[in-house]
Parts: structure tokens; sequence; C-alpha cells
């Protein structure tokens, strides 16, 4: 359940500073891809179709220069709480999706829907600077039904194998655990991008065949027929909500027009201002 105290506590503290400062800091009401539909009863976020922001600042800017932050790997966590009104919010919790939507929508309040950057021409291969609108990125909606209201669950069945799988949509949780182990493997000296398919298949699946065991499904996934392995990650792609990466691009050397994923890259949060 949403904190709302907590809230309101976070949105008169910014009257009072927007009074204190002479101007408004203004505010944003951001449509939240999930719906809130994945999140408890008990989560800030249940039941959620939009969620408020507040937009990026200079102090935001020095969260993004901070060493220790960078370092432990959970800038875009702080940047994120820093942000949301809503501080009842664990951020680590919340669906990528809904964390990358959010994300864009901070940016833009902080520097602007243009985003230029370098990309390479999927046609003749030549690199070109293009000019990007983050704001005409399409927010993609919850492709299906959680096995019940307010639980990150889902059913799939595995075309191949006939094997009946319950698999969550991965959080910003996940996501960390994941680059933890890719920088062990980075300090290793080994590829951080070995094993990321299964490895992103294990945090995904929550039992198979009702099997819950974690070692056994660590085993599971490592065996699954390539054609299953491929289905799944398919459907999980094809109902995952968050924001549509792709837009149209004109290549400057060639002249071809195609859609391309938008890069983000250092730029994102450190544009060129002029």
């Amino acid at each position: 359940m949403t904190d709302n105290n907590v809230f309101n506590q976070s949105g008169r503290k910014l009257e009072t500073m927007s009074k204190e400062l002479g101007f408004d800091i203004p505010t944003d009401l951001i449509p939240l891809p999930s719906k809130g539909a994945i999140y408890s009863v008990d989560h800030a976020f249940h039941n959620l179709e939009e969620v408020e922001i507040r937009t990026m600042s200079a102090k935001d800017e020095d969260l993004l220069t901070s060493k220790a932050l960078i370092k432990k790997g959970t800038v875009i966590t702080e940047l994120l709480k820093s942000c949301l009104l809503n501080k009842a919010v664990d951020v680590d919790s919340l669906l990528v999706g809904d964390r990358n939507a959010l994300l864009i929508a901070i940016r833009v309040s902080g520097y602007g829907a243009e985003y230029s950057v370098k990309i390479d021409c999927p046609d003749c291969g030549e690199s070109f600077d293009n000019d990007f609108s983050l704001a005409k990125l399409p927010i993609k909606r919850l492709g299906a039904e959680p096995v019940s209201l307010g639980v990150n669950q889902f059913s799939f069945k595995l075309p191949l194998s006939g094997l009946d799988i319950q698999f969550k949509l991965l959080t910003g949780n996940d996501d960390l655990l994941i680059g933890q182990e890719a920088e062990k493997k980075k300090k290793l000296g080994l590829s951080q991008t070995e094993n990321l398919v299964t490895r992103k298949l294990f945090y995904s699946i929550v039992s198979v065949g009702g099997e819950m065991g974690r070692d056994k499904i660590a085993r599971i996934v490592q065996n699954l027929r390539a054609g299953d392995s491929l289905a799944l990650r398919r459907y999980i792609e094809s109902i995952e909500p968050g924001v549509d990466m792709r837009q149209e691009a004109t290549c400057k050397h060639c002249g071809v027009s195609s859609e391309v994923d938008v890069p983000i890259g250092a730029s994102f949060f450190w544009p060129d201002i002029r």
C-alpha cells in the first residue's frame, strides 16, 4: 500500500523549498509501463498507472559524478531515489522497464528531449551523429496478465519439451546481481558476456515443472534445448513493459533510413549543452 504520509511530506518539502528559493521546482507525472500490476499490495507502486518526479537538478549531476557511487554501481538507484517524490518506494524492487521509463523521463526533465549520439548505419556500416527525440519513444505496456494481480510471476509452456515454466520479470535488484557477477568475471580476466543468456534466464525462472530448487533450476537452464530457450526469451521480451527504444535514423553517408536502437552512452546524462 502506498505510504501517502511519506509522499505528502515530500510534496510539502518541495513546496517549502520553492517558496524559499523564489521559483517553482517543476514536477512531472510519468506513466508507469507496468501500471503497477505486478507489485504487491504493500508496495508503494501497487496498481499505480503514473508516478510523480521532480525535475533533475545540479545536485543530481553531483550524484552522477560520485566516484563512490560509480564504484558501488548504485548511481542510477541514487538518481531515482533523489528524483522520485514518493520516498517510500524501494527503487531496486522496480521492474527494469519501469526504471528505464523513469530514467528517460528524468533525463528529459533535466536536459530536454533531444539526444545526440554517434551510431553505426546498419546498411553501409559508416558512423554518423544522429539526433533522437526521447519524447517520441513510445511506452510499451505489460503484455500479459500475471498469475495473480500484485505478483511478479507469469506462466509459459516450453514448445519443445512441453515443460511448464513460471518466471518473473527482472527488477533492479536482479540487474545489480547480474552486474556484480559480470564484475567478478572481469576481475578474473574472464569475458563479462560469457553465460549472459543462461544467467538472465536463471534470474528470471521461478520454477520448472514445479521444481523450485535454485541449484536444480541452474542445471536445467544450462541444459535447455536451444529452441526452448529462444522461445522463452522471445516471450519474455514480448510481454516485458518498458520503453520502445527503437527510432528511425537517416544515414548521412548513404541516405538510407532505418529503425535503430537508441544507444544509451555517456552523453545520455552528460549531453553537449550549447
